[in-house]
């Protein structure tokens, strides 16, 4: 429902050439259950990736993505190096402010049929 949710879900569909990574809604039946198997609370509001059975939330999710993009955006992955805690004040800074800032949708983002494979149901 997010729109920098969508956006970030398309802009890394856009720039992940080798199809490494799946998406699924937190919210979804899939999501709840993937949730559920990593021990994570199902009200997390947070981005989080799965890789290779571990678990990474926030700033480091985000960041552990763009090491694996095209181009330059593995360049930002740098930005591990500075301290989760002033990593995460950001990210959360930008959570908090997301629908004031980006505004929401009514729903989430139904994927067009080249990026079908791309979502897990």
């Amino acid at each position: 429902m997010c729109n920098l949710c969508n956006s970030s879900v398309k802009f890394i569909i856009k720039r992940d050439s080798e199809g490494q990574f799946k998406f699924a809604s937190l919210q979804s039946e899939t999501g709840q259950t993937l949730l559920r198997m990593h021990g994570l609370n199902k009200d997390l509001s947070s981005f989080v990736l799965l890789e290779d059975d571990k678990v990474y939330l926030k700033s480091s999710a985000a960041l552990r993505v763009c090491r694996k993009l095209d181009s330059a955006w593995p360049i930002l992955s740098l930005f591990r190096f500075l301290p989760p805690f002033i990593r995460d004040f950001l990210y959360d800074f930008v959570a908090k402010n997301r629908y004031k800032w980006f505004g929401k949708e009514e729903s989430c983002l139904v994927p067009s049929p080249e990026w079908k494979q791309r979502f897990l149901d």
